[in-house]
């Protein structure tokens, strides 16, 4: 938790398709520093030791042409098999969390908020290193045309996924803030400008 003048940590949580990569898009344009799990994930999963791991478990054929791991090829087995989902969780989730711990270590102290944009954000026990979490709210009908135009999920894709994940509304009840992501971008724009000043970081 923050102490002194130490930025606080901002959490961002919410359904597939509700737009928090767009709030933390906005919180980066608005002076935060957002570490965005996913880029992390996609980073380290060519570190030469975590390569080398998943070759152990899976074989070359989970290396490209350039030696580079294949996400595709990952994708394919993990969403096939909890456990195998499970294993690749544990070996890059420390990993992740030791490269936003030092990004966070050498932001300046006048920065709004440091910001942490990972779609397991509280399955992955980070709770308790936000001071805020954030939940991004949005209809389940538009939620699903943005995954349609943007990832080509299907209802079922997005029901498959999110039934891994905690319920939505256990989520919600978690957070210290709402943000209505449901209409124009100004809004939102709006929104976020409130919730950095609830933080006194406006």
């Amino acid at each position: 938790m923050t102490g002194g003048n130490r930025p606080p940590v901002i959490g961002i949580v919410g359904g597939i398709g509700s737009g928090k990569s767009i709030v933390a898009e906005l919180l980066s344009e608005a002076g935060c520093l957002v570490s965005d799990a996913d880029a992390l994930a996609r980073q380290a999963i060519n570190e030469p030791g975590i390569r080398d791991v998943l070759v152990s478990w899976w074989g070359a054929e989970v290396l490209d042409a350039q030696g580079r791991v294949d996400r595709a090829v990952v994708a394919d087995r993990v969403f096939a098999d909890r456990a195998e989902l499970d294993r690749l969780e544990k070996l890059l989730h420390p990993r992740v969390e030791v490269m936003r711990q030092a990004a966070f270590d050498e932001a300046s102290d006048s920065v709004p908020a440091l910001v942490i944009d990972a779609p397991l954000l509280l399955e992955a026990g980070l709770a308790s290193a936000c001071d805020m979490i954030v939940f991004v709210e949005a209809p389940l009908e538009l939620r699903l045309q943005r995954v349609a135009d943007s990832r080509n999920w299907d209802e079922a894709e997005v029901s498959r996924r999110e039934a891994r994940q905690m319920p939505l509304d256990e989520k919600r009840s978690m957070a210290h803030h709402v943000v209505s992501n449901h209409g124009r971008v100004e809004d939102l724009r709006e929104q976020i400008d409130s919730l950095l000043g609830k933080l006194g970081r406006r």
